[in-house]
């Protein structure tokens, strides 16, 4: 498939970037609607699994999994019909976000909420749970050799090496992640194949953001919070590496050290992130891997119970609940006051 448009010359601004499109495009009733949204459906489904691994290691209440995987599911069920009703009033909009060289990787979000909400989906409906994680693993796949293709066959600029660009290749990494819960065999090869696949272009993708990150200009303050994608690789490719080997190694112990390290770095870049940028639906951008984190953490714990490892688990279960919470909060009381174009501004 060749991809004949080509890239813009200048950096678009971060508004569209998570998809946000002009002002000239706002004729639909939801063209304002950013894919990227689909991220808060991934982070609560992180939550709700990191629950799960404290009402196992700690005997923290169950009430608090099923609570939060239920809102993924809300959030799930309207962001899909948000963004269908987008796409059906709007299609012009929804193909230049596609097109977009920064938001494009971000459709990555929609097919990670099809492979990540089959687990607590799981616990109501087991065949439809398999069915979604299905069409998710099919359409990540697809989708990532269509990026990954788009950037071979067009001259990529340096400016547009963001943090979103991981996103097509972190999503092949949580293909493994619901098979556990969807009881499903004779899968090795595919979760190899996805694992193999995602820890590879993640290395040189990271590579290249950093170096852009380092020797071009700062990314604007509306995309700060896209940052902590950085932060996927290690921790998303610590549970999906420990799905697939069967248990914690050296290799996973390593992902899990690089997890707390860039944490640390990465937290204290966003430590100002209210002050630069005030809480707008790209905020969301930071759910997953805090959640990710969360879930690397407390099933290191559980490999390795100490002092240390019970304490960084414990921290973030209470810190990355709170802010998760307090942004759908956020977004659930703009939404019913119908100023969620505003925080998609």
């Amino acid at each position: 498939m060749s991809i004949k448009s080509s890239p813009p010359t200048t950096l678009p601004d971060a508004a569209q970037a998570f998809g946000t499109p002009s002002s000239e495009t706002h004729k639909g009733n939801l063209s304002y609607l950013p894919v990227a949204l689909f991220g808060s459906v991934m982070g609560l489904t992180g939550l709700s699994s990191a629950w799960k691994l404290a009402y196992e290691l700690y005997g923290l209440p169950l009430w608090g999994s099923q609570v939060i995987g239920g809102l993924a599911i809300v959030a799930f069920l309207l962001m899909g019909t948000g963004y269908a009703i987008k796409a059906a009033t709007g299609l012009k909009t929804v193909r230049a976000e596609f097109q977009h060289p920064i938001a494009g990787n971000l459709f990555g979000t929609l097919f990670i909420s099809l492979l990540l909400i089959p687990i607590p989906l799981s616990d109501y409906s087991l065949p439809l749970a398999r069915g979604i994680w299905s069409a998710g693993t099919l359409g990540m796949i697809f989708f990532a050799w269509l990026i990954i293709s788009r950037w071979l066959s067009q001259r990529q600029q340096t400016a547009h090496a963001t943090p979103a660009w991981i996103v097509p290749v972190v999503g092949l990494i949580d293909i493994p992640l619901a098979v556990p819960a969807l009881h499903m065999q004779g899968l090795d090869d595919l979760l190899m194949f996805s694992l193999a696949l995602g820890l590879f272009f993640a290395i040189p993708l990271f590579t290249l953001i950093m170096s852009r990150l380092m020797f071009e200009e700062p990314v604007s303050s509306a995309l700060q919070p896209s940052l902590m994608i950085l932060l996927a690789p290690f921790a998303v490719g610590f549970s999906a590496y420990v799905t697939v080997v069967g248990g914690v190694d050296r290799f996973a112990s390593a992902l899990y050290m690089l997890t707390l390290f860039m944490l640390t770095v990465l937290a204290g870049r966003l430590r100002y992130l209210a002050v630069s940028c005030p809480f707008r639906l790209s905020w969301w951008a930071v759910s997953f891997p805090l959640a990710a984190a969360t879930v690397t953490a407390l099933r290191y714990a559980a490999y390795k119970p100490n002092l240390f490892t019970h304490s960084v688990a414990l921290t973030l279960l209470a810190s990355v609940t709170l802010i998760l919470l307090w942004m759908a909060l956020r977004t659930a009381v703009a939404t019913l006051q119908g100023n969620l174009k505003a925080l998609a501004g």
